[in-house]
């Protein structure tokens, strides 16, 4: 639907769905079986030659140089087949945004220089979380002109993988938090294994304990909680987008295996009460399809009330995600509970996508104070 409002994007759109044909539907079993499996570092290699970190990043950057709707098409068509690699795609983004939204962006190049192997290009963030709702637990002390950071920081998402993290940390004497650019190779940091997640477990997060290691602040001090918000205002539709590729990807197993399985000596498409959950599920697709097409170009183009429109999309795409996955599984019957098909692994996913950028129900009061600001 984006590449209808947007047709220049349709060859990214081409793009993603080639790369999810032939690098991800032929592993996505193995491939979420990590940490208990091996990792798909291969995918994330290839992920990165096709240019798909710096999608959002200007040229003099190192990026492609494009809008939202374009980073949208490419989570959309990722999360129809595997929606970790989605994870990864936004979690870095998220980041990269948030470098973009302060006073002196060509901050990241410090942490991506040429980026030529896919390991620069990842940035660790907590991107399942909201800074300002869970009390940094990392403190910075200035001394001397630099920064020295101590403490915790639970859940930092690609923290295993990425060379560099964006981690929110309050400076001592200073009221809200700040963020700050840690090297994670440095031998102050220590990682704990990967926390075992809901869903997209090939998204891989660990927690991360720092103590005496030196920080760049990205931004201001005290600007965390502006930077952040400005970011996931443009960043909402984006996790609406993965939830949206889920959506589209359970309806569509669901349509192929009711074409196919026979029961009382038809196919089960034939029966009423499976002709209706389809339909229900159609109407949902359709709706969040259409939903983040208008939001991608309202975000690209600054309309009017953008802002709120990004939160809205994201909070109804993600609820109707996890109500639509759970048909999904219910038209495949015993066999939609079974890892040898996508639709358990899509049920997963929805429910953890619902914790990006912060809680759900959080997000929904945010909303609305938004809506009676006027906004």
């Amino acid at each position: 639907m984006i590449t209808l409002t947007n047709p220049g994007l349709k060859p990214f759109q081409e793009l993603a769905d080639q790369f999810a044909r032939n690098e991800l539907a032929p592993q996505r079993e193995e491939h979420d079986k990590y940490p208990f499996g091996p990792f798909f570092h291969g995918v994330i290699t290839r992920a990165h030659e096709a240019g798909f970190f710096g999608i959002i990043l200007p040229e003099y950057l190192g990026g492609i140089g494009q809008g939202t709707g374009a980073l949208c098409v490419i989570l959309d068509s990722i999360s129809r087949v595997d929606a970790s690699l989605a994870g990864i795609l936004f979690t870095t983004a998220l980041a990269q945004q948030i470098f973009m939204e302060t006073a002196a962006p060509d901050t990241i190049r410090k942490i991506m220089g040429s980026a030529s192997k896919a390991e620069e290009a990842l940035i660790a963030f907590p991107s399942f979380a909201n800074p300002s709702e869970l009390a940094p637990s990392v403190f910075a002390q200035q001394e001397e002109g630099r920064y020295t950071l101590f403490g915790t920081c639970d859940y930092l998402v690609l923290g295993g993988l990425a060379r560099y993290g964006l981690v929110p940390a309050r400076i001592h004497g200073r009221k809200g938090y700040s963020f700050f650019i840690v090297d994670l190779a440095s031998p102050e940091v220590t990682k704990s294994g990967t926390v075992v997640s809901l869903g997209f477990h090939a998204c891989p997060a660990v927690d991360v304990s720092i103590k005496d290691v030196e920080g760049t602040i990205a931004g201001d001090v005290g600007e965390g909680a502006a930077l952040f918000e400005r970011a996931a205002e443009k960043m909402h539709v984006a996790a609406a987008a993965i939830a949206c590729g889920i959506m589209k990807g359970s309806f569509a197993e669901a349509q192929s295996y009711a074409k196919e399985r026979f029961q009382g000596g038809r196919e089960i498409v034939k029966w009423s009460e499976v002709r209706m959950i389809l339909a229900n599920m159609a109407v949902k697709v359709d709706i969040a399809d259409m939903a983040v097409a208008v939001t991608c170009r309202a975000v690209d183009e600054k309309l009017p009330g953008w802002e709120s429109k990004s939160r809205a999309a994201a909070i109804r795409i993600q609820d109707d995600a996890c109500e639509l996955t759970t048909d999904g599984i219910q038209i495949l019957g015993g066999y939609g509970y079974m890892k040898d098909y996508g639709q358990e692994k899509r049920f997963r996913d929805a429910k953890q996508v619902q914790a990006l950028l912060g809680m759900a129900p959080m997000k929904k009061l945010k909303y609305v104070e938004q809506v009676m600001a006027g906004g």
